[in-house]
């Protein structure tokens, strides 16, 4: 037995270091490719980790799909269809500072959300990020049988084998928008849709861009409160009063041990290069590469304050996927001249499909697990 012992030990020594060496092999690719465990997200987001905090990281291994494996995707967003030369845009991950972001798993997600509704309501930035999770989707379960319906406002993708549904609900503003004798009138204290809201198991608003419009673009001609009709009004404070009707409105209608809520945060447009220092550039037309580092050098956004102050202010608050800062460091990420609409149209809006709204999925994916 006594002849026995050094064996054992070499045995277990032997055990021993190749654990070790695992651990750390384990960690150095975590380091490495940004992975990171499930288990491991958990306790950082507990420690306070800033998701929405970092800067953009290139990864050969992006995109999370191709825009020619996702049938469905047409229009201005398929900026690789649509004659867009470069493809470096699509190469970049987004990196926190303190943490790394889980992978998405399309597989895993439509598992959380078997039988289950899912339904972002607002502008064509909801569209944007609709379409890009119904991509991220296909791309996970690409022999799933689905359908991509649309009736009247409402689009909807279902995942038949799942049985899941991912819907978007235009609403550009969230309040209502009448019309009158007088003309359209935007009524910032006032709900009258949100029945449509109920009824799903997660909800994803969003509002900011249509309430910067002006001239052709803007689509009311009164902003009333109360019985008070006025032709003007500073935007933000408008906004910030149909945000709080809003919040009220989820405030008293969602039972939130059913419902998951977010607010999707505001994303940001490039239309002026002395933001970013160069005031010589045409917008986003002809930007290839993200900012370098953590840090946005133009001003501060008006409407992201105004979205923290009012989701704050809530008495049960929803989920805020604060992609401002993300946003701005992506003045190469928009369609710019290659939206399907002629050279004369430069949209640095929206964003191109594979691309930056994947981002903003994969951060409401990690909030899920």
């Amino acid at each position: 037995m006594a002849d026995a012992w050094p064996g054992i030990f070499y045995h277990l020594f032997f055990v021993f270091l190749l654990a070790t060496l695992k651990a750390k092999v384990h960690a150095n690719l975590t380091h490495s490719y940004g992975i990171i465990t499930r288990t491991e997200q958990k306790q950082r987001h507990k420690n306070g980790c800033s998701y929405f905090e970092g800067r953009w990281v290139y990864d050969d291994s992006y995109p999370l799909y191709s825009s020619w494996n996702c049938p469905f995707l047409r229009g201005g967003f398929d900026c690789q269809s649509n004659g867009r030369p470069d493809k470096k845009y699509l190469k970049y991950r987004w990196q926190p500072s303190a943490c790394n972001l889980p992978r998405f798993d399309g597989r895993d997600f439509l598992e959380r959300y078997r039988g289950k509704k899912i339904m972002f309501v607002g502008d064509s930035l909801s569209n944007n990020m609709w379409l890009s999770l119904a991509c991220m989707l296909h791309f996970a379960v690409p022999d799933s049988n689905y359908t991509i319906s649309q009736k009247g406002l409402l689009s909807t993708f279902l995942l038949q084998e799942y049985e899941t549904s991912v819907i978007w609900l235009k609403n550009g503003f969230l309040v209502d928008l009448v019309h009158d004798k007088i003309g359209k009138i935007l009524k910032l204290d006032s709900i009258s849709t949100g029945h449509r809201w109920l009824g799903v198991d997660m909800l994803i608003f969003n509002t900011y861009h249509w309430w910067i419009h002006t001239g052709k673009s803007q689509t009311w001609d009164y902003f009333q409160v109360g019985r008070k009709i006025v032709k003007q009004m500073d935007r933000m404070e408008a906004l910030k009063i149909a945000l709080t009707t809003w919040a009220k409105w989820v405030d008293s209608n969602i039972d939130f041990s059913k419902t998951k809520v977010f607010f999707q945060g505001v994303a940001v447009v490039h239309v002026d290069g002395r933001e970013w220092g160069d005031p010589t550039a045409k917008g986003c037309d002809g930007q290839t590469e993200p900012m370098k580092g953590p840090k946005y050098p133009g001003p501060a956004h008006p409407g992201e304050a105004v979205v923290k102050s009012v989701i704050s202010s809530m008495a049960k608050p929803a989920y805020l996927l604060d992609i401002t800062l993300l946003t701005q460091l992506r003045k190469d990420g928009h369609p710019s001249v290659y939206t399907g609409r002629g050279s004369a149209f430069v949209d640095c809006s929206h964003w191109c499909l594979a691309g930056v709204p994947d981002t903003w999925n994969q951060l409401l994916y990690t909030t899920l697990i």
